[in-house]
């Protein structure tokens, strides 16, 4: 019996750091787009769905572009404004767009156990919080956008610190901290793919999955859905 399986199609646009990834994770059944092969919507439309990582003052040059090309989107871009009426532009496209400032999955199993730990503080004696990250000495925002997200997720207000350190990739750490004990979570990128193989997934599970409605997303409602379907 022959398989007659569809073989999926990406676009890959941004072939940077975490782009590259993309790449080389995909192997073949790739269309990539950089500077020197810019996307439009007629070579858009002969693939399945878009990865997008672009950095923010790219983003605005092609959102329309992606849209005009009718097809799924994931956009790891980050430092980008979108726009108020972009969600309905999308939902009228008949497309779905999944957006994710941190691809990791490790990251997101970590912002649900935050959630727990937040709530299940309330029944603790006098608690107090410390979240502490280290970064490549590069990297320019302090605090890190995931440790403003780890405060945000948990719920609480806490003590952050940051440190800048060689080319770590990110650690992040919360203390929980009473009179009679202490409660330690930790997460540590090793290495950028964790991004890439990220937003792989979710192209993947939008693909298998399509039920789901038209509409604008962020990555973490999509990982809940998922998650959601393991309990």
């Amino acid at each position: 019996m022959s398989d007659n399986k569809k073989e999926i199609i990406y676009s890959v646009i941004g072939t940077g750091k975490t782009g590259g990834a993309v790449l080389d994770q995909l192997g073949d059944n790739t269309i990539a787009f950089d500077e020197n092969n810019r996307p439009t919507a007629d070579k858009l439309s002969e693939s399945d769905i878009a990865i997008i990582f672009v950095p923010g003052n790219a983003a605005s040059q092609i959102v329309d572009i992606v849209l005009e090309a009718r097809i799924p989107a994931i956009w790891g871009t980050t430092g980008y404004s979108w726009p108020a009426d972009l969600p309905d532009r999308v939902k009228d496209r008949g497309v779905r767009w999944v957006v994710g400032s941190n691809f990791s999955m490790g990251m997101n199993l970590v912002r649900k156990a935050m959630q727990i730990i937040g709530k299940g503080s309330e029944m603790l004696k006098d608690p107090s919080f410390h979240i502490h990250e280290v970064h490549h000495i590069n990297k320019l925002d302090e605090p890190s956008g995931t440790a403003l997200s780890w405060q945000e997720w948990l719920g609480k207000e806490a003590t952050i610190s940051s440190d800048r350190q060689g080319d770590v990739k990110g650690i992040h750490n919360l203390h929980l901290k009473t009179a009679g004990e202490s409660i330690y979570l930790k997460h540590e990128a090793h290495t950028r793919d964790i991004f890439a193989e990220g937003a792989i997934w979710t192209a993947n599970y939008i693909l298998t999955h399509p039920f789901i409605e038209p509409g604008f997303y962020p990555f973490s409602d999509i990982f809940d859905k998922a998650f959601g379907e393991l309990l």
